[in-house]
């Protein structure tokens, strides 16, 4: 097996190999502000882009003196405070169910380096507020996990119709065929589809 992604999907995939050949990628380096990630994405649910990143500054405010709260300082703030962010009560319910699983020990952060992609996953969708989407993204720009890629998403879809002539709901078969044959390197790959779109 190939140890370098691009070496890998350029052996498997001739389509891909034109894009990876013409496209140079950022690094992407995974972090650790887990809490903070998965609060953003739930404030960016069915927002603009402009308007979700006006609610998040507006949300740190509310905190002074830090770059981002921690699950045990959102649980002390009131529903009335939080609301002077501009987010939604159902917002609210969100963030702090999350902040509420991962002070009981529900979701432990530091364990994930022991747990399976699925097993994140499953955890982190009985969240309420966050969809598989958002843990996708979550085990690929917080984790770093190398063979991720979210079945969910419109952009890799439109990419895949795109360069591939595909339709995910026409022919399933043939697009989890294609997406299998990038395994153990899918998230390159997705990265690689959402810049060729650009």
């Amino acid at each position: 097996m190939e140890k370098d992604p691009r070496a890998h999907l350029k052996k498997t995939d001739p389509v891909l190999a034109k894009i990876i050949s013409r496209i140079k990628l950022a690094e992407r380096k995974p972090h650790k502000r887990y809490f903070e990630s998965l609060c953003v994405a739930i404030i960016n649910q069915q927002l603009s882009t402009k308007a979700a990143a006006a609610i998040v500054k507006k949300f740190v405010a509310v905190f002074p003196g830090v770059k981002f709260p921690s699950s045990a300082q959102v649980l002390r703030k009131s529903d009335k405070k939080l609301r002077t962010a501009g987010l939604s009560f159902q917002k609210i319910k969100y963030i702090k169910s999350l902040a509420g699983l991962i002070e009981n020990g529900k979701i432990d952060f530091a364990k994930f380096k022991k747990l399976t992609d699925e097993e994140i996953i499953g955890l982190l969708t009985e969240v309420k507020g966050i969809g598989r989407w958002t843990a996708d993204m979550f085990l690929i720009s917080c984790l770093g996990r190398p063979d991720v890629f979210s079945h969910g998403d419109y952009g890799l879809k439109k990419a895949i119709l795109k360069w591939y002539k595909l339709d995910m709901k026409l022919h399933p078969k043939k697009y989890h065929k294609l997406v299998e044959s990038w395994s153990p390197h899918r998230t390159t790959a997705a990265r690689y589809l959402w810049a060729s779109l650009n």
